[in-house]
């Protein structure tokens, strides 16, 4: 065995440590920077937000062998994969994106692909962003939950949401399509409540809370 010390870089996240104001934060700007690379897109303009409303659309979806053959060389699948890996340690913030990405792999279109690489752009203005957490002797666990009422676009199908905190920044978050379609408003939110509180019993029993 070798001690190399503080770790500096695990899997692609870089931790960065100020122990005089009691503070460590756990960035992927290295990564974010080596998938920008991987797309051509390391020298692109940054935007403000990752998608807009209407972005992602079953209607995009090829209709026809031409927009089929228009997508055959895209790697849509990496593109979602890559920016996956940063929602998942990192990046809340990219959670509903990529929910919605995911949604039309197995039959994307052009638009679909424009999309991603609208997110690459936020990513490209944001790859600096990181959690910091904050050294304190109270691990309150904060939590909310949220849910979008689905639509005739997504099926009727609505989406849940949640994110918990503790000591400052994120410690986990999920946004994911419900299993099936709501009858109300009222019923949908008891799902994404009912998942939310799941989640966070399951938190409670790791050893860091007590």
């Amino acid at each position: 065995m070798k001690d190399f010390e503080e770790a500096a870089f695990v899997l692609g996240i870089e931790i960065q440590r100020d122990r005089a104001r009691g503070l460590l934060g756990l960035s992927q700007k290295t990564y974010i920077e080596r998938i920008l690379k991987r797309f051509d897109m390391s020298m692109c303009f940054g935007q403000k937000v990752p998608l807009a409303k209407g972005d992602l659309k079953k209607e995009h979806c090829p209709k026809n062998k031409e927009e089929e053959d228009e997508m055959r060389n895209k790697p849509y699948a990496y593109l979602v994969g890559s920016i996956m890996y940063a929602q998942v340690y990192t990046r809340p913030d990219l959670a509903l994106c990529i929910s919605k990405m995911g949604r039309f792999q197995p039959n994307p279109g052009m638009q679909h692909w424009i999309a991603g690489k609208k997110i690459l752009r936020y990513l490209q203005r944001t790859k600096a962003y990181m959690l910091i957490y904050r050294s304190t002797k109270n691990l309150e666990l904060v939590g909310h939950a949220d849910v979008n009422l689905g639509k005739v676009e997504d099926d009727y199908i609505s989406t849940s949401g949640f994110i918990f905190k503790m000591a400052g920044p994120a410690v986990a978050w999920k946004s994911a399509k419900q299993t099936g379609v709501s009858s109300s408003t009222m019923f949908s939110k008891y799902i994404a409540c009912y998942e939310a509180t799941s989640h966070a019993v399951w938190l409670k029993t790791l050893r860091w809370w007590t």
